[in-house]
């Protein structure tokens, strides 16, 4: 499952250990984890994230240039007297090292953040990227291979980063349904039909959560209708609800609508599983 709300998701996760289900919650977006603001627990694993990239092996280079001629991402540059890498460019492909034709640029890992599983009334993990690096899409993926390898028989429920860039996709690849979170606003719908397109294409299957309803206008129902996507609930925009998210307090256990919302995601959610 993936959602784009931190809020929303350790609410639900909170929600749904309060019913026995043995869940655990993920956050993806690790340029700017965060739910560790709403969820408190004891730190019990850490792993290093690494990425590949080559290191030119002098010796052997005979400035062919082969190298900065096939990386479509501009990471390596053949002068006449040494071979330059830009290891924040490389996107790990080994292209450049298999096809070396002198064997010149072996593969080594290089940290770029790393993992952090904690604990407190169920497994809440998080991804983070290195301050410097630009490469997410690493860290992501291999957040979702530990949590998915470690933790088979949970229902894995990750927190994706917002938007529709390459993160976003790599976070709903390989999930098995999407939930986006949108608002009742113009930006809200520009957004959500952005990433309906997206998930389209990645052919996933998904609904709606509308946030905040009774803010904006009906455009947003509307296109979901107009485009047969389920709307699962929708949230009540409430004072309440956001004095207590920004003083990084649970909700669904003092307001009585959002809990009645969760009711209606967990129902759903026990239906595909």
């Amino acid at each position: 499952m993936v959602q784009e709300k931190p809020t929303l998701s350790t609410n639900l996760a909170m929600y749904l250990k309060s019913k026995k289900e043995d869940i655990v919650l993920t956050d993806l977006d690790v340029e700017e984890p965060n739910i560790t603001q709403f969820l408190k627990g004891d730190l019990k694993n850490e792993y290093l994230c690494n990425k590949f990239v080559p290191q030119w092996e002098e010796n052997n280079c005979t400035l062919c240039g082969h190298c900065s001629e096939i990386c479509n991402f501009n990471a390596i540059v053949t002068t006449d007297k040494k071979v330059l890498i830009f290891n924040e460019l490389c996107h790990s492909c080994f292209a450049c090292s298999e096809l070396c034709p002198t064997t010149s640029l072996l593969m080594k890992p290089t940290k770029i953040g790393r993992i952090k599983e904690f604990f407190n009334e169920f497994v809440f993990i998080e991804g983070c990227l290195d301050l410097g690096q630009e490469m997410a899409i690493p860290v992501i993926s291999q957040t979702i291979s530990y949590t998915n390898k470690k933790f088979q028989k949970s229902l894995n429920l990750f927190d994706a980063p917002p938007g529709t860039s390459c993160s976003f996709v790599e976070a709903c690849r390989q999930s098995d349904f999407i939930f986006l979170v949108t608002e009742p606003t113009p930006f809200g719908l520009n957004d959500l039909k952005l990433a309906v397109e997206t998930l389209k294409v990645i052919k996933k299957e998904f609904a709606v959560i509308i946030n905040r309803d009774g803010i904006g206008n009906s455009e947003v129902e509307d296109y979901c209708n107009k485009e047969s996507i389920q709307i699962i609930t929708k949230i009540k925009n409430d004072k309440n609800v956001a004095k207590l998210y920004s003083n990084g307090k649970i909700i669904y256990n003092k307001v009585e609508h959002f809990k009645e919302s969760l009711e209606e995601i967990s129902s759903f959610i026990g239906g595909i599983k």
